[in-house]
């Protein structure tokens, strides 16, 4: 039976190779991404800078009209910024890409996975990791912002949003992969990671199996957790229920704030 599947991060590592991997089975693939010459390589491009608020939701209203039943979301977009940016709507941009499309995308979504008889959400970032936390006074991180600071805080947000956003929710770690657009980042680190990636770094081939696997056979639990092909247990202190309500509730808190601002 042929699939309905979205997939955010589409046109580079993982999200691509996942994307074309489906579409070569036949399902019915729609690809997000901001590159419409890597988009034009890809089914069903819809192009989306997915920083940003305005361009995220006018995305999920085409997908949502075009696609009525999703079978599959898996998300994987994701890009290091070594000096803090902002969106148009103000916000922090790894912030905003990391965690705030992928709520989104899962909020907007859901009626259409709701259609579906074995809908799945698959989250790809960091679970598993304890490092980092989330700054919940400045949640911007317009005091002390670093690279690794942003990414760690967006990771252990997606670990929430597992809680926030289940039934058939899964977190997974895939660990170091041969994935991803090293662009921002500067020439000597490109070139550091890609000398590491030789040496230590799963083929993308591997790293995308299991997902493969939770497409075609969604767990029935509510929330799964993978790290490095180990089913994790959900009493991870980065996984409290008090937590995620809180972070729920500051992400619609700034959503209405940024909406409100005029910014956009």
């Amino acid at each position: 039976m042929t699939k309905t599947i979205v997939v955010s991060g589409g046109t580079d590592g993982m999200g691509r190779a996942i994307a074309l991997a489906r579409a070569a089975r036949g399902d019915e693939v729609i690809t997000l991404g901001s590159n419409p010459d890597k988009g034009a390589k890809t089914p069903n491009f819809v192009r989306v800078d997915l920083s940003d608020l305005d361009d995220t939701r006018k995305a999920t209203a085409e997908i949502a009209e075009r696609w009525p039943k999703i079978d599959a979301l898996l998300l994987f977009a994701n890009r290091q910024a070594p000096r803090r940016e902002e969106t148009r709507q103000g916000l922090e941009k790894t912030f905003a890409l990391y965690y705030l499309s992928r709520y989104l995308l899962g909020r907007d979504l859901r009626p259409n996975l709701d259609r579906s008889g074995t809908p799945v959400i698959v989250n790809v970032a960091g679970v598993g990791v304890t490092k980092g936390r989330i700054a919940w006074d400045d949640l911007q991180l317009t005091r002390g912002y670093s690279m690794l600071r942003a990414q760690l805080q967006a990771g252990r947000c997606n670990d929430l949003l597992g809680l926030i956003q289940r039934p058939h929710y899964v977190l997974y770690h895939p660990g170091f992969t041969r994935s991803g657009d090293l662009t921002p980042l500067p020439a000597a680190l490109r070139t550091a990671i890609r000398i590491a990636a030789k040496l230590k770094a799963r083929p993308v081939e591997e790293a995308i199996r299991p997902i493969h696997d939770w497409i075609d056979h969604p767990p029935p639990e509510p929330l799964t957790a993978v790290d490095r092909g180990r089913k994790l247990s959900l009493d991870l202190p980065t996984l409290r229920a008090a937590d995620a309500r809180r972070l729920a509730e500051a992400t619609e808190q700034l959503l209405a704030r940024a909406d409100a601002s005029g910014r956009h």
